[in-house]
């Protein structure tokens, strides 16, 4: 199995770059408050340093704005999910506790202010391709049973065509979602290489060190860019 971002993506982001745990043999099950207090801790350093401040306009989000324009989607409408998520925060001072991985993949994101991905791998049908929508693709939001076919040409992330997250990073699918029951992840960190990808590699071997530590699990790293733009996953 491989992680592949198709050649045209980069003649539309030509910085964009892929930080990538993949971690192997995770029991998801446990109860770990120390990833519950790790998130807190998070959430509590972002508040404090952004406080009522406009997440939208921050320098940090707004490379993504920016690309979200460039691809077509109104930023203002689907944000991207870090936007999204810090927005939560800032509204309630918290998020939500969901399981260990996805619980783990949140602090690290608002810790970087980062978009980090999780996607259950037995849950894919073969590779895991960030390319732009085809007919025949199909989507199962969140929460949700029934599928929708997005317009070719939007930016997905895909396994065959199952879409696993619309809008490059907007919103994942129901489909490969993270479980108590997974055992097998990918986490894609997204960014861009001469504006945050410092902060990628950090983000990537922090979460990384912190798999192993919770899970005692197999773990690989990777980062896939214009110069690098496939990774083995297995």
């Amino acid at each position: 199995m491989r992680f592949i971002v198709a050649e045209e993506v980069f003649s539309v982001l030509a910085d964009a770059c892929f930080g990538v745990v993949v971690a192997r043999g995770i029991d998801n099950r446990a109860g770990r408050p120390e990833i519950r207090e790790m998130l807190a801790d998070s959430v509590k350093k972002v508040v404090a340093e952004l406080g009522p401040a406009k997440i939208k306009e921050d320098a940090r989000i707004v490379p993504y704005r920016q690309a979200f324009l460039q691809l077509g989607f109104n930023p203002n409408k689907f944000a991207p999910s870090v936007e999204a998520l810090l927005g939560r925060v800032l509204k309630g001072g918290q998020v939500p506790s969901i399981n260990n991985i996805v619980d783990l993949a949140n602090a690290v994101s608002v810790k970087y202010i980062l978009p980090i991905g999780a996607h259950d791998l037995d849950q894919a049908a073969g590779d895991i391709f960030v390319r732009f929508s085809v007919p025949g693709d199909t989507f199962v939001p969140f929460g949700s049973t029934e599928a929708e076919a997005p317009a070719p040409g939007e930016l997905v992330y895909a396994s065959g065509s199952e879409i696993k997250t619309r809008r490059w990073i907007w919103r994942q699918s129901e489909k490969g979602k993270i479980t108590e029951e997974s055992r097998h992840v990918f986490f894609p960190i997204d960014g861009f290489r001469t504006v945050n990808g410092a902060a990628v590699l950090a983000a990537r071997d922090e979460l990384a060190v912190a798999v192993r530590r919770f899970f005692n699990c197999e773990v690989k790293t990777g980062f896939v860019d214009r110069d690098n733009q496939s990774l083995a996953l297995d």
